[in-house]
């Protein structure tokens, strides 16, 4: 929906619809906010009411003049009325539609064989200036219509044909809406200013007189009363609650409700104005809100005439097993439930996770209550106290946990610190100490790299001996993790051992025009103008570069003469030419290794390849 006209509630099927006057369409949904039908055509379609038998709701077609009846069964267009003038708010007055126009309001009388239309009802009121006309009424007072627009407010005596005027007065010009409580004594506005600060305004049906209202926060911008009496008020408030629940009467509200942050740039959404309704069963509040970005929300707001209870609990932060505990609270609320009022307790701990329920506790005069207990488990214990509620408390619940104390066990694991062969099969033993009931433990494997999740290798009891083995394929640095979970009476334990994988290395030399051996070392020979060619293959990793170092035979001992970095390709190869000397008799070797930290990346241990000896002949 791009716009809100109007909101009405179709307590006999649970329906709820919501007029869009920009989109030309109603909206049509169930108490639980899904869509059962969108009415379009409808241009600027904006107040909506429902028929004394429920059977119809009925529209006012701003665009076309008109009013439109819908059939609350089949969601079909079953009229439509022309009335001669742009109807705005409507509401239904024993079978009668009545609808504001401009500045004044008319009616339709569906009831005989042909429609009757009849238009300029106010009288000597003077409605002024160009605010929107606002009608009020309620099923419980028959013949009754409050009619409001700009700084008039005025009652009507609508039982016969037309409208007899009862009473007019101000009305501040700063109101969104109108309502009529269901004794008839009471005309609520959604502004009043004068005298009280932002309020819900509370005027005499009878005289007028300005009663002490409903204070509200921000910018009030809506007002509904339920059946039963219960004041729904709305308020503009990016920062405080948007709707509040008021007991007839009480400046105090029995309940409010906040809405969230769908997006806005700043604040929560806001209420529509005047986008308020109740269910006829006074069992929910209907509202819609908007974000900055022009996005409306249907929210149901339920239990709206019970308070909303807070219930504390608290515990020691730690305890010793076995030795009893105190744990206390308090239930709070707006008007306190009688003392004696029973909360359920439940214990939850490692031997109870779904809970165990413990015997009740009753609360005092003002609320509190304590209880003993002598946890039987150690660990988190939680202390969870609830309460039901009754016909003017929502629910509510509250908990606690102490940590009590656990005896240590002992969990060692193999292998730390041990190097090994690429893909070399490597099996980690975890040995597992005393422990109450619980002889589970969890083998996990972790190898280094971002790229290589944490990975469960084997959960089992231990055997006999207390041991419980699981096999890495060493293919890099790994941490193994062995997790005992702990039990009633024994702490959790982790014990950890890092196992270090080589990479797989090797060189292949190329260009040379034989091998032979100087002594007992295998040389490759190449003439003193060929540049050979070393090709490594190396375990690969994204980024990885090989580390090749040169040294040359000279004064009867082996001498560095450069090291130096080359990248591997995908296929985790890498070819280095190098120069020809154009000498003979000089005798090299060469070595390509992966350097842990050095070569790009940390996943493996550093590895050496083996040395590639070759010489120069003429």
């Amino acid at each position: 929906m791009s716009s809100v006209g109007d909101m009405v509630v179709d307590g006999t099927h649970q329906r709820v619809y919501v007029s869009d006057p920009t989109g030309g369409k109603i909206v049509v949904t169930d108490y639980n906010g899904t869509v059962k039908a969108t009415l379009t055509g409808l241009s600027g379609v904006s107040g909506l009411a429902v028929s004394d038998d429920g059977g119809q709701v009925y529209a006012a077609v701003t665009t076309g003049d008109r009013i439109v009846s819908v059939d609350t069964t089949t969601y079909t267009q079953t009229a439509s009325y022309p009335v001669g003038a742009a109807p705005g708010d409507l509401e239904v007055v024993d079978g009668r539609v009545w609808f504001a126009h401009d500045t004044d309001f008319g009616s339709l009388d569906v009831s005989g064989p042909e429609p009757v239309v009849r238009l300029a009802q106010r009288g000597d009121v003077n409605f002024w200036g160009a605010y929107g006309m606002f009608l009020a009424a309620d099923p419980a007072v028959p013949g009754t219509l409050v009619a409001g627009n700009g700084g008039a407010l005025a009652v009507y005596d609508v039982s016969a044909d037309g409208a007899a005027l009862r009473v007019k007065g101000d009305m501040d010009t700063a109101v969104k809406q109108l309502d009529l409580t269901p004794d008839g004594k009471q005309v609520l506005t959604s502004w009043d200013s004068a005298g009280y600060g932002y309020h819900l305004g509370a005027y005499s049906a009878t005289d007028l007189s300005r009663g002490a209202g409903y204070p509200i926060e921000a910018y009030p911008n809506a007002v509904r009363v339920a059946p039963d009496g219960t004041v729904a008020g709305g308020s503009f408030s990016w920062y405080d609650p948007d709707v509040h629940i008021h007991r007839p009467g009480d400046p105090v509200p029995v309940r409010e409700y906040d809405f969230p942050n769908t997006g806005n740039s700043s604040g929560a959404d806001t209420l529509v104005d005047g986008a308020l309704a109740w269910a006829p069963d006074s069992s929910r509040v209907f509202a819609v809100s908007v974000n900055t970005y022009g996005t409306h929300t249907l929210r149901t707001l339920t239990d709206p005439t019970k308070e909303l209870p807070t219930l504390k609990v608290s515990a020691p932060a730690k305890s010793e097993r076995a030795k009893k505990l105190t744990v206390t609270g308090k239930l709070t609320s707006k008007t306190l439930p009688p003392a004696g009022t029973a909360l359920t307790v439940t214990r939850t701990d490692v031997e109870s996770p779904k809970g165990k329920a413990l015997a009740s506790v009753r609360t005092k005069a003002d609320g509190g209550f304590s209880f003993a207990d002598t946890p039987p488990a150690g660990g988190k214990v939680t202390y969870k106290v609830s309460w039901a509620g009754d016909a003017a408390h929502a629910p509510a619940s509250g908990a606690a946990t102490v940590e009590v104390s656990r005896k240590a066990t002992s969990l060692t694991l193999n292998n730390n610190g041990k190097v090994y062969a690429y893909g070399k099969k490597v099996t980690f033993t975890a040995h597992l100490g005393t422990t109450y009931k619980n002889r589970t433990v969890s083998i996990y494997a972790d190898p280094f790299g971002a790229d290589k999740p944490r990975k469960l290798l084997r959960t089992g009891k231990v055997n006999s001996k207390g041991n419980l083995s699981a096999t890495v394929t060493m293919t890099r640095d790994t941490t193994v993790s062995a997790v005992f979970a702990g039990d009633a009476r024994y702490a959790s334990k982790t014990a950890k051992s890092t196992g270090y994988a080589k990479v797989r290395v090797s060189t292949a030399v190329s260009k040379h025009y034989k091998t032979g051996k100087i002594g007992s070392t295998a040389y490759h020979y190449f003439r003193k103008n060929t540049d050979p060619v070393f090709t490594t293959t190396m375990t690969y990793y994204k980024g990885r570069a090989q580390r090749v170092q040169v040294q040359v035979w000279y004064a009867g001992a082996w001498r560095d003469t450069a090291a130096e970095y080359f990248a591997l390709n995908t296929k985790g190869k890498s070819a280095v030419r190098l120069e020809a000397p154009g000498e003979s008799g000089i005798r090299a070797r060469l070595r390509s290794s992966y350097i842990n930290g050095s070569s790009g990346d940390s996943v493996n241990s550093t590895t050496h390849g083996a040395w590639r000896y070759f010489t120069f002949t003429k």
